[in-house]
């Protein structure tokens, strides 16, 4: 290889271009510093606006990615390159990227639909379908539900925009409602009194004019009264009031005499004795489960690092003060040996 000829040519290229080089740097210098600028105050815009923080990051995202790409298209075009084959490539890579991942394109703009709508936030308690839950995370590809029995569903946002969505937790209050059954010969003004006062006895249950407990007689069913009923309570109240109106009306019926009609079912007796094998092993004594402690883990981007650091140095073993003594007296023993 000719090394006097390859330095030639390269001293040659930086003489004939350099002010093309001169203009390379500078405007990939002023264009990136000018970019950091325009998204700093788009970002601040933004974060006086009352948009959802994730719709802010997906915007200003998608106008970092457009204003990097109008920077290397500038940059490409001064050092002699034809953006033309460049740009219709890009556009090929885009059309084959989008068709390949045509339902979580989908996805995305249902996404985008559901924070802008503000169709729930995060907490809620909703019903998709047959799954309810609450939300605990909502991105622009999945929401992510809780479930009562504490089960993580994660429901594409397509299944979401196209199906009916029921928001327990839109609202503060709650109405809960019930259907309470009773025999024809059962006095209907005392059924309802009984409800009523019920409802009024637990104090979560609003009692105010525009939210006063509701019960009247609804249908004339077959074999029973059917009365349905209504109170108003918080919604973080909704289920605590269930149990304890379902529960204590049936109380109160049981000490008012008031039937409750149930099916009736035709009954024979077995005249032949029916052998059920089973084991004759007691239960196991309960051998309790060992479970680690202090392993729980936690988000660097949430945790309080301050918090962490003071757990960890109290959790360090302590010298033991006697034994550091017991050490010391050793040491000038062995330091000042007795003549």
């Amino acid at each position: 290889m000719n090394w006097n000829k390859l330095w030639n040519d390269i001293k040659a290229f930086f003489t004939n271009n350099i002010w093309n080089i001169v203009l390379f740097f500078s405007v990939l210098l002023i264009g990136i510093i000018v970019i950091k600028i325009l998204i700093n105050i788009i970002r601040r815009v933004f974060a006086k606006s009352k948009m959802e923080k994730i719709a802010q990051q997906f915007i200003l995202a998608i106008i970092k990615f457009v204003l990097y790409l109008i920077l290397v298209l500038a940059l490409l075009s001064i050092i002699g390159v034809q953006i033309t084959g460049i740009i219709t490539a890009l556009s090929a890579i885009l059309l084959a990227v989008g068709l390949a991942l045509e339902s979580n394109i989908a996805n995305l703009a249902n996404g985008i639909v559901i924070v802008a709508t503000k169709m729930f936030k995060k907490g809620d308690r909703v019903i998709v379908g047959d799954v309810e839950g609450d939300i605990i995370n909502i991105n622009f590809l999945f929401t992510t539900l809780n479930t009562p029995d504490n089960k993580r569903v994660t429901i594409p946002n397509s299944t979401i925009v196209n199906s009916s969505v029921i928001n327990a937790g839109a609202h503060p209050i709650r109405r809960v409602d019930f259907t309470f059954s009773v025999a024809y010969e059962t006095d209907v003004e005392l059924v309802k009194k009984i409800v009523t006062d019920v409802m009024k006895s637990n104090g979560k249950v609003f009692i105010d004019s525009a939210h006063e407990p509701f019960c009247r007689l609804k249908t004339l069913g077959a074999s029973s009264l059917d009365f349905f009923c209504y109170c108003w309570c918080d919604n973080e109240d909704y289920w605590d009031v269930y149990y304890y109106v379902v529960e204590n009306v049936y109380n109160e019926f049981k000490r008012n005499d008031v039937s409750v009609p149930y099916d009736q079912l035709e009954v024979r007796s077995r005249t032949d004795t029916v052998q059920m094998p089973y084991d004759e092993t007691p239960l196991p004594e309960r051998v309790e489960k060992q479970r680690p402690q202090g392993h729980s883990s936690f988000d660097l981007e949430t945790a309080n690092l301050s918090d962490v650091f003071r757990n960890k140095n109290k959790n360090k073993p302590k010298k033991k003060k006697g034994k550091t003594d017991k050490t010391i007296t050793e040491t000038q023993n062995n330091e000042n040996p007795k003549e």
